[in-house]
């Protein structure tokens, strides 16, 4: 009687670790930055960030090709330091942010590349057109308790998308502003209770 008892107890303790493997993240904004470079007359590169930026990590450290991601970036949070620059690139020459106040970046797939590398394939809602992007993601941190009793964790990710493919300034040419952007994330990620 007694072994039919315990039976429920120890598969309540054999599931606690299962479910506890997948964890919640929030990005935190305030040491977030969304950074891009573009190639300015085929001479130099133009860098900026996006200020605002928001989203939710689901991190499976047991098997990290069962995480998912989803981050937020206010457009008309550009800034190149250049307000002339920025006006434009908020106007429909560019971003319109009137109309597209916000792009998004939802993964679809992630798998291991190194000891401690992920490319995250996915999609990105820009300008009002989703296209497939990869993320390369390295160096996710190891947990660390914050002065204020919260649980943080930090990565990197880079990707490369053309500007064209999303109608991004359809009618700057190549020789003027590059086709090709590079971006990069550094993220900072605090657990969720």
């Amino acid at each position: 009687m007694k072994k039919y008892f315990l039976l429920p107890i120890i598969a309540l303790f054999i599931t606690i670790p299962l479910s506890a493997q997948a964890s919640t993240w929030a990005i935190d904004p305030v040491h977030t930055t969304v950074g891009f470079k573009v190639q300015h007359l085929t001479i130099s590169n133009v860098k900026g960030i996006f200020e605002t930026v928001s989203g939710t990590l689901n991190i499976n450290d047991e098997d990290i090709t069962k995480s998912t991601m989803d981050i937020r970036i206010d457009t008309n949070s550009i800034n190149t330091h250049v307000k002339m620059r920025d006006d434009d690139l908020r106007s429909p020459n560019f971003f319109d942010v009137k109309k597209y106040p916000e792009m998004t970046f939802v993964s679809k797939n992630i798998s291991k590349t190194g000891e401690n590398s992920f490319k995250v394939e996915g999609y990105l809602k820009l300008h009002g057109i989703i296209k497939p992007v990869t993320l390369n993601v390295k160096n996710l941190s190891r947990e660390i308790k914050d002065p204020w009793g919260g649980i943080r964790r930090g990565v990197t990710a880079t990707a490369k998308i053309n500007r064209t493919d999303f109608g991004i300034g359809a009618t700057e040419p190549a020789s003027l502003i590059g086709d090709e952007i590079s971006i990069t994330l550094d993220v900072e990620i605090v657990k969720q209770p």
